[in-house]
């Protein structure tokens, strides 16, 4: 395995003001995660895991801390440039998948590689071998009304490694699905990282699912026991 460095978080803290009243729900959070490395973040709910993770992602910002990627600084990228990084470097998996509604499978796998510029038929392509390889092709113009939740969750991570990311994160994947379709969403997930040869880092509070990943990290109120 690459022993590379893709991600690294600093000394995270965030916190929420409301007047006077000041919250912490990360304190002091370090995390490296390495080129090709599966990693799973386990914690009850309220402990701050799924905080820290859409902070990885740059969907939020830390009250202090530093988060690099590949050496460079996230937090010093405007707002242009931090969508065109997640674009190009990151996929994102969510517990309720997050699709468009009213566009169909393909058009909602396909998105992030339009968005980064490609040709609308090479993303079709694209898509279209993603959808199979997924075992959905029988259902690539139905909208996400029309498909199982499993399904959904098919589609959404077609749709996280389209562009090939370095990064996959990955939000209570299995959280809403019932042990059968988890199981297969699970097995997908780390099949196709796999096969794409990029790092995954899952929070979860399937401490089965979590134990079969090459480290498996607990968030305790906070802080992030290594």
């Amino acid at each position: 395995m690459n022993n590379e460095i893709i991600l690294k978080a600093s000394n995270i803290v965030k916190e929420y003001r409301d007047g006077a009243v000041v919250t912490k729900v990360l304190h002091g959070v370090n995390l490296e995660v390495k080129s090709n490395e599966l990693i799973a973040i386990i914690g009850s709910s309220g402990s701050g895991k799924s905080t820290l993770l859409h902070i990885l992602g740059t969907l939020d910002s830390p009250t202090s801390g530093e988060i690099l990627f590949k050496g460079e600084n996230l937090l010093k990228l405007g707002g242009k440039k931090l969508a065109q990084f997640r674009n190009k470097n990151l996929g994102f998996v969510y517990q309720f998948h997050h699709l468009l509604t009213d566009f169909t499978a393909l058009e909602n796998v396909c998105m992030p590689m339009l968005i980064s510029g490609a040709k609308k038929q090479d993303a079709i392509t694209e898509g279209l071998r993603l959808l199979d390889r997924v075992g959905l092709a029988h259902r690539i113009n139905h909208k996400p009304s029309e498909l199982s939740g499993g399904e959904r969750q098919r589609v959404a991570i077609a749709r996280a490694i389209i562009n090939r990311p370095s990064l996959i994160l990955a939000d209570e994947p299995t959280g809403n699905l019932d042990r059968k379709s988890a199981e297969d969403v699970f097995n997908l997930l780390t099949q196709l990282r796999a096969e794409t040869a990029c790092s995954l880092v899952v929070v979860t509070h399937d401490k089965d699912l979590a134990t079969r990943f090459e480290r498996c990290l607990t968030m305790h109120d906070g802080r992030l026991e290594l």
